[in-house]
């Protein structure tokens, strides 16, 4: 009989090690290393996910052991099939499930595509749940079969949130359940186009020795419900956890084997929510989902730089106006900033919405080519409203709002600035910027302050006001504000 094997893997990023150490060698986390035993493998059992219903006598077959004759289905099952021309693949369609709720189905790339795998992570109570409960709603509402498999909470827990939000669709099935095999057994009794698992951390395989919401549960149960939606057809999302430091718990493990990645970013104790693909196999990272909070539930944003900028045209010195692009969609975003002499020690700079890397590179181009004193200052930069703003176009409105703050002088009225600021005080030009100037417009905006090469290939309504450096900004801000 074989002897139990041990090793010792990494709760932090997912390391298998031979022996305990204090400091996992990978990552660098101290006290992480969690020894498992290793079963030694069964030679009769083809696979590790053993018998989930019939699937394999529906035209499955084993790469291990051969034709199947429907007892049971094996890790190594996979469709009859035979390769298929390129030229034939490219030329027909992805059919694509739509939730109608636009802004998510925005993110997914234009619906959840059959067989795939997504996560998604946010911290607690900032409406994940919510959102997938009234998605499977809309799904279900559509004609499509749901499951939705709440680990965290009974039946009845679920049907108050439900009754809260509306759901009331017949096709929307609700188990409660966390045994990986209980789960996996239903999903192939019931074959649904949808299954949300909520959430992947509270799900355990019997036969692992570890607690639920390790490594080694997350991998196995996280494959193993991949597989199995690759097998059968239907779309799997997770819901996972978030730690203190920002990640989904098991980042590692969870982003590598599933197919979409979408992130919530905002404060709970805010009304609106941001969600933001990290990942997607199927459509672009680039595009966002804004949402808002109410008693009935997530409602979707249609227009964002209304939301945004309500009180933007009641001005103070240190606000400026810009123009964020994210995926095909153009957001205008207010920045404020805040300059005080600093007290005692080194002074404080403190970044909300933008990289404060970014930021302090900005400060000290304002420094050595625009001669403002901010060495002995306290500055402050956020951008209003929760959004994040990580690209380069949004460093002139940065910059002339820190400026601004230290002159004590109010941007003009109705005024935008974009551009790119280089170590040189240089303003280089942006991408994108018919589309933001055209939704600046829209708004009633009526002045542009802008890179001189951008401005020389724009066409729009607004009055631009063409800078090569960031002092000719700063002079145009303060001159524009009297």
């Amino acid at each position: 009989m074989a002897k139990k094997r041990r090793e010792f893997i990494c709760q932090k990023c997912g390391a298998v090690q031979a022996g305990w150490m204090g400091k996992c060698p990978d990552c660098g986390a101290w006290d992480s290393l969690m020894e498992q035993a290793i079963l030694p493998e069964d030679p009769h059992v083809p696979g590790a996910i053993g018998a989930y219903g019939s699937l394999a006598g529906e035209g499955m077959t084993s790469e291990r052991a051969g034709p199947s004759s429907g007892s049971g289905f094996a890790a190594g099952a996979i469709p009859i099939s035979a390769p298929v021309a390129i030229s034939e693949l490219i030329d027909s369609e992805v059919p694509r499930l739509e939730s109608g709720l636009n802004e998510f189905d925005r993110i997914l790339g234009g619906g959840v595509v059959p067989g795939s795998a997504v996560l998604l992570g946010g911290d607690p109570g900032i409406g994940k749940s919510t959102l997938l409960l009234q998605a499977a709603d809309r799904l279900a509402a559509a004609g499509h079969d749901v499951l939705y498999v709440t680990s965290e909470e009974s039946v009845r827990q679920t049907q108050l949130r439900a009754r809260r939000l509306g759901v009331r669709s017949p096709k929307l099935a609700v188990f409660s359940a966390t045994n990986l095999d209980l789960i996996a057994n239903q999903i192939v009794k019931s074959r649904p186009a949808i299954v949300v698992i909520d959430s992947i951390q509270m799900v355990y395989k019997p036969t692992l020795p570890s607690a639920p919401g390790t490594v080694s549960q997350l991998r196995q149960c996280g494959l193993e419900l991949v597989y199995l939606a690759k097998a059968t057809g239907c779309s799997v999302i997770f819901i996972g956890h978030v730690t203190k430091t920002g990640t989904i718990a098991g980042p590692r493990l969870l982003e590598h084997i599933v197919d979409t990645v979408l992130y919530f970013e905002g404060d709970r104790h805010q009304t609106y929510r941001m969600i933001r693909a990290v990942k997607n196999r199927f459509g672009s990272t680039n595009e966002i989902g804004l949402f808002r909070m109410t008693d009935g539930g997530l409602d979707e944003v249609t227009n964002p730089s209304e939301m945004f900028l309500a009180n933007a045209f009641e001005q103070a010195p240190g606000s400026v106006i810009t123009a964020a692009a994210e995926g095909s969609r153009v957001i205008l975003v207010e920045v404020q900033a805040l300059t005080t002499l600093a007290g005692f020690g080194a002074p404080k700079r403190k970044v909300s919405g933008a990289d404060a890397n970014r930021v302090a590179m900005i400060i000290a181009v304002l420094e050595k080519r625009a001669e403002l004193h901010l060495a002995d200052q306290d500055v402050f930069v956020n951008v209003v409203g929760g959004v994040k703003v990580v690209e380069p176009s949004a460093d002139l409105a940065i910059a002339l709002a820190i400026a601004g703050a230290y002159c004590n002088s109010v941007a003009p009225p109705r005024t935008i600035a974009i551009g790119e600021v280089g170590l040189g005080g240089e303003l280089r030009s942006i991408g994108q910027f018919d589309a933001r100037l055209a939704e600046a417009e829209k708004l009633g905006f009526e002045h542009a302050i802008l890179p001189a090469a951008t401005a020389e290939a724009t066409k729009t309504k607004l009055t631009v006001h063409p800078c090569k450096r960031l002092e000719q900004a700063i002079e145009c801000l303060t001159r524009k504000g009297k």
